[in-house]
């Protein structure tokens, strides 16, 4: 019996541990509320959103139709730095939430020792017991020790400090992963930008170099009516400052192209010399883009989503906090050998074994376990305000490009018509002085005014293009309804965005 009741009190003191485990301090996550629209305010001509897109989930930018542009989206996702940078730190992320994990188990260490001790005394000569001898004044009091011990140790998670200590990490390795996709998706919005800009600045060049072309028939004509004595010299140098301002125009767009160029080349992985693309002669459609509705779009923004689990992780702390407050339970043993001869230091007289729990309670630390909550509170209150403006910060991006693509549709169908009505009148008024009735200066004026047009029109082009890149990666990339019972976003379903 008295040996039984050793045993018992520690294993008696364990279960009631157990018991107690269900208990976990600190607030249980609740997301924070927010006013979410029924939907957009400027969603007028737009389609809400479908599930039965035929669209491969995450690869938008293949609404555009172009091969080349594909290509150079997959040499992004596997050579960019920015986003490697980004992938090593999600992998940061997840190895903590092993080290968490890793606290619920118990520790297991072993040692191994040789100790030699003396303390002053007579002259004399001794023996240590393994074969040497000593002799002079610490002779009498040296000793020496052998031990070879195994030790174990184990935190028992009463308060719930590491269930929430793994709580957060799992939140915080959740928002590493919203941080990851939404890297892969700002890069792959600026690649994409870059790429259609640089097939517009083609299209310009096209039709800078057949106006350059025009403008040359139409100086060699001046000249030769000038020789004939028709028309004044002044038409001459009014042709040849339209051709060379038109050439000069032509240059500049060369500077231009070179910049996307590098641009795109970094963004893949490659120096600029890597890297060159040839020009086309043809610039990617605008995609019908499809728009999600505002609840869809809180699930879907990667940042949004790295926002709340930012706010799962904090509120987590709160509890691990508030545990500090109460004692910790640790179960300890320990066992081996010691003796002091090396010949029979394993021997059964000489093992030696301990086993029992510990409470650890700090009773003064002088207010640092209150700080410490009012500074977790303060962290989840901060988090919270950081997520509902990402909220409004969403929805405004959407909104304001789909208010921008409203718009420049406007402006491009009006600038179609004045550009449909400065090509007939260059037609007539160059007819008209073939003819001899008008004077050169009107055929310049009329030139240009019709230029003008043919790159504004261009121009709004290139805008449109880029409204629609940006409009697609305020919707998260995508607007497909979210599969059913899909993991949460930010974690396996954010990532491969």
């Amino acid at each position: 019996m008295s040996l039984a009741m050793p045993v018992k009190r520690p294993l008696s003191l364990i279960a009631l541990s157990l018991l107690l485990g269900g208990c976990m301090l600190g607030p249980d996550y609740q997301r924070p509320e927010l006013p979410a629209p029924a939907q957009f305010k400027q969603i007028e001509g737009w389609k809400a959103a479908s599930p039965g897109d035929a669209l491969e989930r995450g690869a938008w930018w293949t609404l555009y139709g172009d091969a080349e542009l594909n290509a150079l989206v997959e040499r992004l996702q596997l050579s960019n730095q920015n986003l490697a940078a980004a992938e090593a730190q999600y992998r940061q992320a997840r190895a903590l939430v092993r080290g968490a994990r890793a606290s619920f188990y118990p520790t297991l260490s072993a040692s191994a020792g040789v100790t030699r001790a003396g303390q002053g005394g007579g002259d004399s000569t001794i023996g240590t017991g393994d074969g040497l001898s000593i002799s002079g004044a610490n002779a009498s009091n040296t000793s020496k020790s052998y031990q070879l011990g195994l030790n174990a140790a184990w935190e028992l998670d009463i308060w719930g400090k590491l269930r929430r200590g793994l709580e957060s990490s799992r939140a915080e390795f959740d928002a590493s992963a919203a941080d990851l996709a939404a890297a892969r998706l700002s890069l792959q919005s600026e690649l994409v930008q870059n790429y259609l800009q640089l097939r517009v600045l083609d299209e310009q060049k096209r039709l800078l170099e057949a106006t350059v072309a025009a403008y040359a028939r139409s100086l060699r004509l001046t000249e030769n009516q000038y020789n004939a004595g028709i028309v004044p010299r002044s038409d001459v140098t009014q042709a040849t400052t339209q051709l060379r301002s038109t050439q000069a125009q032509a240059i500049d767009l060369d500077w231009q192209r070179a910049q996307l160029e590098h641009a795109i080349a970094v963004l893949v992985g490659a120096s600029p010399a890597e890297l060159s693309i040839a020009a086309r002669e043809d610039v990617p459609g605008l995609p019908q883009i499809p728009v999600a509705l505002p609840s869809q779009l809180l699930e879907r923004r990667p940042d949004v989503a790295a926002a709340e689990r930012r706010v799962m992780a904090a509120n987590a702390q709160i509890g691990v906090a508030e545990a500090a407050w109460f004692p910790d339970l640790t179960i300890s043993a320990s066992g081996g050998y010691r003796g002091s001869s090396f010949a029979d230091w394993l021997e059964v007289p000489n093992r030696f074994w301990s086993l029992g729990p510990q409470l650890a309670l700090s009773l003064f630390d002088g207010g640092a376990r209150r700080a410490e909550l009012e500074r977790s509170e303060a962290v989840y209150e901060q988090t919270v305000a950081q997520y509902r403006q990402a909220v409004l910060d969403s929805f405004r991006e959407v909104e304001d490009q789909l208010v921008l693509l409203r718009v420049l549709e406007q402006e491009s169908a009006v600038q179609q018509q004045a550009l449909d009505a400065a090509r007939e009148s260059l037609r007539l008024i160059d007819n008209q002085y073939r003819a001899g009735t008008l004077d050169f200066n009107s055929v310049v004026n009329v030139q240009a005014t019709a230029l003008n047009n043919e790159r504004a029109s261009l121009t709004l082009l290139g805008s449109r293009l880029s409204a629609s890149v940006q409009l697609i990666a305020a919707l998260g990339g995508g607007w497909q309804a979210p599969a059913e019972g899909g993991g949460a976003p930010g974690a396996d379903g954010m990532e491969g965005r």
